[in-house]
């Protein structure tokens, strides 16, 4: 009985591998920059209120949103930015930004040239996020459900 139940876990694993070896797509693997395990190291912004809101008009805040909202395009149009949004709410935690970059110098970077940040009505934190590499895959995706663009 013991012999059968080894085979038949044997035949069982055997045939799991063989599966996820189907699914196995190497080329969209290389294409999105995954590891053995498909996944990735990716920067995460946690967007904050930032300390001068106040110091704006509605009209200044209006258009420093309007080219923070820019700027996002402007990053997931450069592969740069694979996912950003808002939370609901009015809290102090505004939103975040999914940088695909390797570093924190980079999503740094990247993060100053907002202009929400640099007017300080945004200020940002950054972390090191490890997560499954078609994440990088997003931005296309949500191009085919977007009726309407922001």
């Amino acid at each position: 009985m013991k012999k059968i139940f080894a085979f038949l876990c044997l035949i069982f694993s055997l045939s799991f591998c063989a599966i996820a070896q189907e699914k196995y797509d190497a080329e969209l693997a290389e294409k999105v920059g995954a590891d053995d395990y498909g996944m990735k190291k990716f920067v995460i912004a946690f967007l904050y209120r930032g300390d001068k809101v106040e110091e704006y008009s509605e009209q200044e805040r209006s258009d420093l949103q309007a080219g923070h909202m820019a700027n996002i395009g402007r990053l997931a149009e450069a592969g740069k930015m694979v996912l950003a949004g808002p939370f609901f709410g009015n809290e102090d935690l505004r939103g975040l930004f999914f940088f695909d970059v390797s570093s924190i110098e980079e999503a740094e970077e990247l993060t100053k040239t907002d202009p929400a940040i640099k007017a300080g009505v945004l200020k940002m934190e950054l972390k090191e996020w490890y997560g499954s590499a078609a994440l990088a895959l997003m931005l296309e995706m949500h191009e085919k459900v977007q009726k309407v663009e922001m």
